[in-house]
């Protein structure tokens, strides 16, 4: 018989966002993930030890949703500056820009083959999009308030959606109607995707419950509540027998899906945890929050290899009944430890002390970072340290207090808690605030990657000028070449005007001339 399997263990961090981290995706060929934040950029941690991060910068506010395509070439990312970006994960950092929403764009997916993008918005409407084409192709347009989330089923025939409305809706790609609606949600709808087969849909919910609904018998089959607090992000395992969620209440929890019970409660984060994903095999995951970390957790706790599952269940995408939920391999029961009801297996996570990896800046902000040389560097840098603990309370963790319900609740977190501590002398965090200093000193980084100074901002807010007047002149040379095009038809036009007006007063002049002498001739 087996041994007991192993309890999840945090593989790695990842510090570089400046604002909450709303949304994480790995890339199907496992070298790398990507991260979105509040902070307006999308981030893609390369996996590789010492490998250097890329920031791409080019949205104009916070980002919503982050997904890799299929085959890993692509990234696409939502904004609620009502923009999807397309971009490629290299150095490059190109991207292409869909002005999607007439409100902000809260997701974005691929459907299975990557010939498709489905978004869902503030706009209430669920928009699908050609991704070769780069063009709209159709919108779904029943949701009555906010729609939070839309995910393409596996085999692309369905799609799902769920928002403030407080529905979950089944669309059908063919004849784009609604198929099913699911109204059981006690509040706002956060989060809705399928299984890897397609047999079932998960919903999380603001009222901190997840229900999985079976799509061949449009029947509740499972309801958990196992939160405190919002589910804001769920995501399956590749073999459908595990779900990982992540609420306000600061935690992740792991479901056993066959079993039916919660076996891992894990606290790595300070504050809200917002966003929670499996990598495509399912041997990572992992978890954003407020507190601006990406955490990479090792799953240990099935250790089964599910390639051949995988492709069986690709297979399997036929007009026939797809199997349920406990007919995935494997059947039998899992070897947990038997855990009593109340379920707290992992300690608080301590921080790794794992350097952060060097980071490089494209997109629209790269423009400042050849402004500075090592010396200015140095010193902003220095600047920003000092700034970030003059009064107990880093600005991401401020900033992140007014982010649409992500409330940081840790006391530790509050300025008048901190400057209690300092009145009896040094104390333990200006001890953490010297070593952070040290560390700062001592770790050179690529570019500037740490909180921005207000030089840093003022240069961003020129750029950012810089770019309004170059389109502004762009659209003026528009205009200045269609306005020359139209004078020159007009001057076209009115020269032919005046030849047809001269050649026919020469043709009445010739008439006359020959009516004038025709009785000259006759007599």
């Amino acid at each position: 018989m087996a041994s007991v399997l192993e309890d999840p263990t945090l593989e790695r961090h990842f510090k570089g966002h400046k604002d909450a981290v709303t949304c994480t995706d790995f890339n199907p060929n496992r070298k790398q993930l990507a991260s979105g934040s509040a902070d307006k950029s999308l981030m893609i941690w390369n996996l590789a030890p010492k490998a250097r991060a890329f920031r791409y910068v080019g949205h104009q506010d916070a980002i919503t949703s982050v997904q890799f395509s299929p085959f890993g070439n692509l990234v696409a990312s939502s904004s609620k500056d009502r923009t999807v970006r397309l971009w490629t994960p290299s150095m490059k950092g190109e991207s292409t820009v869909f002005k999607a929403h007439t409100a902000a764009v809260r997701s974005v997916a691929f459907s299975q083959d990557g010939h498709r993008l489905v978004t869902a918005s503030d706009d209430k409407s669920v928009k699908v999009w050609s991704v070769q084409r780069q063009c709209f192709v159709y919108s779904l347009t029943q949701h009555t308030n906010w729609v939070r989330c839309a995910r393409f089923s596996p085999d692309g025939r369905l799609i799902a959606s769920c928002g403030d409305d407080r529905t979950v809706r089944l669309w059908d790609t063919s004849t784009k109607h609604c198929i099913n609606c699911f109204t059981d949600s006690g509040g706002s709808a956060t989060f809705v995707d399928f299984n890897s087969n397609g047999t079932c849909i998960a919903s999380s919910g603001a009222d901190s419950s997840l229900k999985i609904w079976d799509l061949r018998t449009n029947k509740l089959i499972q309801q958990y509540q196992v939160h405190s607090s919002g589910i804001n992000s769920f995501s399956f395992h590749p073999s459908s027998n595990y779900l990982i969620s992540g609420s306000s209440d600061s935690t992740v929890k792991i479901l056993d899906l066959l079993e039916g019970r919660l076996i891992y409660t894990l606290h790595g984060h300070k504050g809200a945890v917002i966003t929670v994903a499996f990598s495509r095999t399912g041997d990572l995951f992992a978890s954003g929050g407020v507190d601006c970390q990406v955490l990479m957790w090792r799953t240990n706790f099935d250790t089964k290899s599910y390639q051949e599952v995988l492709q069986q269940h690709s297979r399997r995408s036929t007009p026939d009944p797809l199997p349920h939920v406990a007919d995935i391999h494997p059947r039998g029961p899992h070897l947990h430890h038997p855990q009593p009801r109340a379920i707290q297996i992992s300690p608080t996570v301590a921080d790794t002390q794992s350097t952060d990896p060097r980071v490089i800046e494209l997109g629209q902000a790269a423009y400042s970072n050849t402004l500075f040389n090592s010396r200015t560097h140095s010193a902003l840098m220095q600047t920003a340290t000092n700034s970030q603990h003059s009064n107990g309370l880093p600005a991401s963790h401020a900033a992140t207090s007014a982010e649409e319900g992500w409330m940081e609740e840790e006391s530790v977190y509050q300025p008048g808690a901190t400057s209690g501590r300092r009145r009896g002398g040094r104390g333990r965090r200006e001890e953490e605030d010297e070593e952070e200093q040290e560390r700062g000193q001592t770790q050179p980084l690529e570019v500037l990657s740490g909180h921005p100074s207000c030089l840093e901002s003022t240069l961003r807010h020129i750029v950012q000028q810089l770019d309004i007047l170059t389109q502004t002149v762009s659209v003026l040379e528009e205009r200045l070449t269609l306005t020359e095009d139209k004078l020159k038809e007009c001057l076209l036009n009115q020269s032919q005007i005046l030849k047809d007006v001269r050649s026919s007063g020469e043709r009445r002049r010739t008439e006359s001339e020959e009516t004038d002498g025709s009785p000259e001739d006759s007599t």
